[in-house]
């Protein structure tokens, strides 16, 4: 598995892996075009949670080109192996992100409940959560 002989947009070569049998990665290589390109508009577009399902979705996209070149010969299975154990730290990886995402987004919305709580007990009262 060689580098890339993709330009990248900066003018750059490309430093990804490419796909077995071809000279190009993924997103460089020529029958995948298409599909780059419709992911390429809708990139941005999903902000917050939808970029780890974006990366679940490319994680999901090499484990099936190792599963072929592994399957045809192309690849030792050893290598493919090692590959798929990459691949699942990253997705673990993606996992806690998503969970600190998580959890900064609820100690952001604690902090503004106890916030809240201490201005209305400066205001001498005791309003319910329920603005009532």
């Amino acid at each position: 598995m060689g580098s890339c002989s993709g330009i990248t947009g900066a003018g750059g070569r490309c430093k990804a892996i490419a796909i077995s049998g071809s000279d190009y990665c993924h997103s460089h290589h020529p029958d995948r075009a298409d599909a780059c390109r419709r992911a390429a508009r809708k990139g941005g577009q999903r902000g917050g949670r939808g970029r780890p399902a974006s990366e679940v979705s490319e994680l999901k996209g090499q484990l099936s080109d190792l599963y072929a070149v592994v399957l045809d010969g192309t690849t030792e299975p050893k290598v493919g192996a090692v590959a798929a154990q990459i691949a699942n730290v990253r997705a673990r990886l993606v996992d806690t992100e998503l969970r600190v995402r998580e959890q900064d987004e609820l100690i952001g919305r604690l902090e503004e409940l106890e916030e809240q709580g201490r201005a209305d007990k400066s205001e001498g009262g005791r309003r319910s959560a329920w603005g009532v």
